[in-house]
């Protein structure tokens, strides 16, 4: 090799972040995502309009919502999203919360690192802020029991507050605790796949219902069948009611005109008795995952039995979960033990669609919740604050632990956490004073979009609780004083903070430990493809410009 010809490792056009601006880059690009939802935190906060390609638009102020929806380039902001979306899947609940804390934390960090305090040192500081903060939380964690319909409600309505279904939230609230407390199983577990949520625009929110049983976007097979069953007694069948063609390519050749009429009258017979089965066994309601032959379906209604079809497997399994009926592969072997009780059946028109509802179920392990709006995007956003609200409750029951709201618990976690970065050595102190600065941002937040002074609000609440020691003392954004949010009925289940403080925190850690980014080839092991722009790093762009 020639003596100072240089040696070529990476391709000539890539770029590669090292150490600071590796970091820099990240925290931008996660403190930008915060920033994008910090307004729609709160009761006050505003909504975002997502418009697509297509010019299809979302309206919502729902944190994890407006985050999978945008379209973001920049790999650091997509771990940020992560964040939101493991949020919802847990609890359901404070996505929102956990993004705009991660972004702070974030900042914090920037402020530490500009200091020259190590990563290393930010992400001990941080780990032993995060192992206090849960000891913090046990200790003013309030007991609630599973059937306190009341707390329940609060706390649905906590969750409901601020979103597109406010002005019925009461009734909502009623709905919601209702539902979840009919799908808690023996072991004081929620399934929340049981609670079907149905939407149907065209009316006001305030005609929600709840269902005591399952409602099937179908309709009768038959229009000669009866449109209303009461006491039904409910077949649900996992096999077609039509004669089967043979497994195999089977010719039959027929040379007599006879034999024909019999061959007919054979198919006929076999279908008469498939419906006898089923009226032998005393249904009078059946729901098929298959297909219903036209003959059968006369036969059916002849009988005077309510038939629909191809009613999906997840449908069946909450009639099933409803009803107590079993599913039946083999109608031969459809007993009357395996019906299901309901105490009406009936086809109803909903918005100009015809839809089954099964009601007046006498134990339903399964129930549904029928959503109204005046429009499309109404329905959609009531839908969404419905399954917050349902996640916060199925938490309740299943911890039986909240917190105050009202940004009381951050406020209260803020104070005790300086506290404590007293007893802490070493640099990693500043590291505690910076996480417990970062969740100030929840009452500082929730102030702003209210459009009261922030500072005015976090002086006056942290006055009240270091003089009173009551750490439900939280800011009530519709007077603008600081109150007990626990008699405000402000409350919210101790898993959603728990879990959105745990997952801000170790995003943050994750950014903060990369002090390098390069052009990967495919990471599934492909050769290298284009990896995008990462040009537009600074902001929001991609990873560009790399390859």
């Amino acid at each position: 090799m020639a003596a100072g010809q240089p040696v070529v490792v990476l391709p000539e056009n890539v770029k590669r972040y090292m150490g600071r601006d590796a970091q820099r880059m990240n925290i931008l690009a996660g403190r930008i995502i915060a920033e994008t939802v910090r307004s729609t935190l709160g009761p006050k906060g505003m909504d975002k309009m997502l418009v697509d390609d297509l010019g299809d638009i979302v309206v919502t102020n729902d944190g994890v919502t407006i985050l999978k929806e945008m379209s973001v380039e920049h790999p650091a902001a997509k771990m940020l999203i992560e964040v939101a979306k493991t949020q919802e899947k847990e609890v359901g609940d404070g996505t929102t919360t956990a993004v705009v804390i991660s972004g702070e934390l974030l900042r914090k960090a920037e402020e530490l690192l500009d200091q020259n305090v190590h990563p290393t040192i930010v992400i001990k500081g941080y780990q032993l802020a995060l192992e206090k903060v849960h000891e913090i939380l046990d200790s003013i964690a309030i007991d609630v029991k599973a059937d306190d319909k009341e707390m329940l409600k609060k706390i649905a309505m906590t969750s409901i507050t601020g979103k597109g279904a406010e002005k019925a939230k009461e009734q909502l609230g009623d709905i919601i605790v209702e539902a979840v407390s009919a799908v808690v199983d023996e072991n004081g577990k929620i399934d929340k796949d049981l609670i079907k949520v149905e939407k149907k625009e065209g009316a006001s929110i305030d005609e929600t219902e709840l269902i005591k049983g399952v409602l099937i976007d179908k309709e009768r097979v038959n229009p000669q069948m009866p449109k209303k069953v009461e006491n039904a007694k409910i077949a649900l069948l996992n096999c077609p009611i039509e004669v089967k063609s043979t497994e195999t390519d089977a010719k039959i050749s027929i040379t007599d005109p006879a034999k024909m009429m019999e061959f007919i009258e054979q198919e006929e017979k076999m279908l008469k008795d498939m419906v006898d089965e089923i009226k032998e066994a005393g249904a009078n309601v059946v729901f098929c995952q298959k297909g219903i032959d036209d003959l059968a379906q006369h036969y059916l209604a002849k009988a005077g039995i309510l038939a629909v079809r191809r009613v999906k497997k997840s449908d069946m399994e909450k009639l099933s979960k409803a009803t107590g009926a079993n599913i039946i592969t083999n109608i031969k072997d459809l007993t009357a033990d395996d019906l299901g009780e309901a105490g009406l059946v009936s086809e109803e028109n909903v918005a100009g669609d015809a839809m089954i509802f099964v009601k007046e179920c006498k134990h339903p392990k399964a129930v549904t919740i029928l959503v109204r709006g005046t429009t499309e995007h109404v329905v959609d956003e009531v839908a969404r604050a419905i399954d917050d609200a349902i996640g916060v409750v199925a938490c309740t029951i299943e911890d039986g632990k909240i917190v105050a709201g009202g940004g009381a618990t951050e406020i209260e976690l803020a104070m005790r956490l300086r506290d404590y970065a007293d007893t802490v050595s070493g640099r990693e102190q500043l590291a505690v004073r910076g996480f417990a600065d970062a969740l100030e941002v929840i009452p500082r937040t929730l102030a702003e979009n209210a459009g009261l002074d922030a500072i005015e609000m976090l002086v006056n609440l942290r006055a009240k609780h270091a003089g009173e020691g009551n750490p439900a003392y939280g800011l009530n954004v519709f007077s603008g004083e600081v109150e007990d949010m626990v008699e405000n009925g402000v409350v919210e289940p101790l898993r959603v903070k728990t879990q959105a403080i745990q997952s801000a925190t170790e995003s943050s850690e994750m950014l903060l430990r990369i002090d390098d980014v390069i052009a990967a080839e495919k990471l599934n092991g492909g050769s290298g493809g284009d990896a995008g722009d990462m040009g537009g790093m600074g902001g929001m762009g991609g990873m560009g410009g790399m390859m």
